[in-house]
């Protein structure tokens, strides 16, 4: 045996019982969380609430950085191009793995190749709502006074080929009108703009719009649910407000880079769904408009095949073609 022969021996030995030891004294340093989505934002408001949770369930700190706009693309580059070693965690959402590999060519990460899934986390309850000064009391108000001026509108998106632009264009296409999209990197900065009269129509997670509405700053409109929502039970669901034909919903979920050990994410995977069924943090879920969703990363894999399949038919209701991924879109 040649001492070449033997080091390398050695040195595959070291790794292999190295290995199991560090998914077992995982974690030793804190932990990243890269949000798609800008601070505030009803994602944030709930993943910080859960690394503060798990912080000490773990015996670390897990840290927020968050990378919002250009339909999560940014954060997900970010993230695939990190050591897989447990130390960053995604937190993705429908655009991800969804729509971009279905909207854009020459994306920056691979959906399917970048990925180890830990868990589905959460389905948001979206809502409709509007400046006051709109004047418009329903959805068939909106389409009234769209139809009568039809580039007269703004609406506060995530960027192209976000979930919330596929909407526009879906109901653009609806309705034959012609309002505007306008990129922002979260659904607290669109609820901001949107009480400042800087655009005048948004669509996101009802949560991000619950205090200005009570205020007085904004309409709710209508809510993506099967039922009225508890926290907002005067608005209608889109099937009551005449929009019920729009197929799709949104939702969250937290993901590693490639090749991170088994171990880790097992153990993640039983962190995360634990918090997100536990009564008090439904309690809180709850609050946030949010319809709490863990699972297996088996259980994840096979609702995101689903879920492809009927974005690639929400893509060809909405009429929107297949482009290149440009970083300036950010």
């Amino acid at each position: 045996m040649t001492v070449l022969f033997r080091a390398m021996l050695i040195a595959l030995a070291t790794m292999l019982a190295a290995a199991p030891a560090g998914a077992q004294n995982y974690p030793d340093k804190p932990i990243r969380l890269i949000v798609s989505i800008a601070a505030g934002s009803v994602t944030d408001v709930i993943m910080r609430a859960a690394a503060n949770e798990l912080g000490p369930r773990l015996g670390q700190q897990l840290v927020i950085e968050n990378k919002g706009g250009a339909s999560g693309i940014p954060a997900a580059q970010a993230c695939a191009t990190s050591p897989p070693d447990g130390y960053t965690l995604c937190v993705i959402y429908h655009s991800t793995l969804v729509f971009n590999p279905l909207l854009f060519d020459k994306l920056p990460y691979d959906p399917d190749k970048d990925f180890d899934l830990i868990t589905r986390l959460f389905f948001l309850i979206e809502a409709i709502a509007v400046n006051p000064s709109l004047g418009v009391n329903s959805m068939a108000d909106l389409k009234t006074a769209a139809q009568a001026k039809p580039q007269a509108f703004n609406y506060g998106t995530l960027g192209p080929g976000s979930y919330p632009e596929l909407f526009l264009k879906w109901v653009n296409n609806q309705w034959s009108t012609s309002i505007v999209a306008i990129p922002y990197r979260g659904g607290g900065p669109i609820a901001q703009a949107l009480a400042a009269g800087d655009i005048q129509i948004g669509n996101m997670g009802l949560g991000n719009f619950l205090g200005l509405a009570q205020g007085g700053k904004l309409k709710l409109l209508a809510v993506s649910a099967p039922k009225r929502s508890a926290l907002a039970p005067d608005v209608p669901t889109f099937a009551e407000a005449g929009i019920g034909g729009y197929p799709g919903r949104g939702w969250w979920g937290l993901a590693a880079p490639k090749g991170t050990p088994k171990p880790i994410l097992d153990k993640l995977n039983a962190e995360f769904v634990k918090l997100f069924s536990e009564p008090k943090f439904l309690a809180f879920l709850d609050q946030q408009a949010v319809v709490s969703a863990p699972g297996t990363p088996a259980d994840f894999a096979a609702f995101l095949k689903e879920d492809r399949a009927q974005a690639a038919s929400l893509i060809k209701l909405a009429n929107t073609p297949r482009t290149d991924y440009k970083p300036d879109q950010q």
